[in-house]
């Protein structure tokens, strides 16, 4: 990816050199222990899912209250620790630029897309951090969890470690395409920024709400997380014709690379052994690949439509 003319965006708070943060009760992160008795199996499988640039597992695990913007958190005992404040605006070395240069070109492209359809486009916040930070109503961001977007403070949060993991880890990238590969994690998480202005998410939820089965709710999240990877499609699509070339050879595969490492069923099968379909709440490796490349091939918000038509 060449990234070198991207515009920098300085909606960034940039918490990497703060001190991390600190967990009270003796370190790890808590898991939410409610009426339901989850298996332990259960929390390592949703774990990893979290894991993967997508929703706040804790949150995950607790419910569907990551689509709210209203209800109340699991609580958790955390404090943070930092040496100095945080520094806004576009960071200036190479991964913080790099970021800074991907979220502006997002924001631009789909600022344009809204005001297509007579909208209005304001930008999510991004939060760089490492180890551990106040995630603001989302609760405690820790880089265990993957990247994830808030909706209610509309901020997406984000340890740059994550993108090492991805391509150790998760085997879904090498070399210079990662790059790439971290834009489309981005784009992603943007989607859901995306979705939460248009109100997919509010309406999601009162249907999850209003379903019978914890199936039922895992099958909308699902589509919600297969929408998300379209909307990136989207927006590499409309970048792409903006600016000839920032794409190079493997940046494509690289991303579908990605999206096959991070499917529940590839998830699922490292954490357990077996698939289960009716607890996916990404999507199987084969869903993430389709979507992204129908967003990418068609490059428009309507060829995103994961629910069918009249669904949400």
């Amino acid at each position: 990816m060449r990234y070198d003319d991207f515009r920098r965006s300085d909606n960034i708070d940039d918490r990497r050199d703060d001190g991390g943060g600190g967990m009270g009760g003796g370190g790890g992160f808590g898991l939410p222990m409610g009426g339901g008795g989850l298996g332990i199996g259960t929390i390592i499988v949703l774990g990893l899912v979290g894991y993967a640039f997508g929703i706040d597992p804790r949150i995950l695990i607790g419910g569907a209250e990551i689509l709210t913007g209203g209800n109340q958190a699991p609580s958790y005992q955390t404090e943070r620790r930092s040496s100095e404040p945080a520094k806004k605006g576009a960071p200036t070395d190479e991964m913080g630029s790099m970021i800074a240069g991907v979220l502006g070109e997002i924001d631009d492209r789909w600022n344009e897309i809204f005001q297509g359809s007579g909208q209005t486009y304001t930008g999510p916040k991004i939060v760089l951090f490492r180890n551990a930070t106040n995630g603001g109503r989302c609760g405690m961001a820790q880089s265990a969890m993957g990247p994830f977007y808030c909706p209610p403070d509309k901020t997406i949060y984000l340890d740059t470690s994550f993108f090492r993991q991805v391509e150790t880890k998760f085997r879904g990238c090498s070399g210079n395409a990662c790059k790439f590969t971290a834009a489309y994690i981005i784009a992603h998480e943007a989607g859901h920024h995306v979705q939460n202005l248009l109100g997919i998410l509010p309406r999601v939820n009162r249907l999850q709400q209003q379903g019978g089965s914890k199936a039922e709710a895992n099958a909308l999240q699902v589509k919600v997380e297969l929408q998300a990877d379209c909307l990136s499609g989207v927006w590499v699509n409309r970048e792409e014709k903006k600016r000839p070339g920032f794409l190079q050879p493997g940046d494509i595969e690289a991303a579908l690379q990605t999206a096959a490492a991070i499917g529940d069923d590839t998830l699922q099968r490292q954490s357990q052994g077996r698939v289960v379909p009716d607890s996916f709440t990404h999507g199987s490796a084969a869903q993430r690949k389709q979507w992204f490349m129908t967003g990418y091939q068609q490059g428009t918000v309507q060829a995103c439509n994961t629910f069918g038509a009249g669904a949400i």
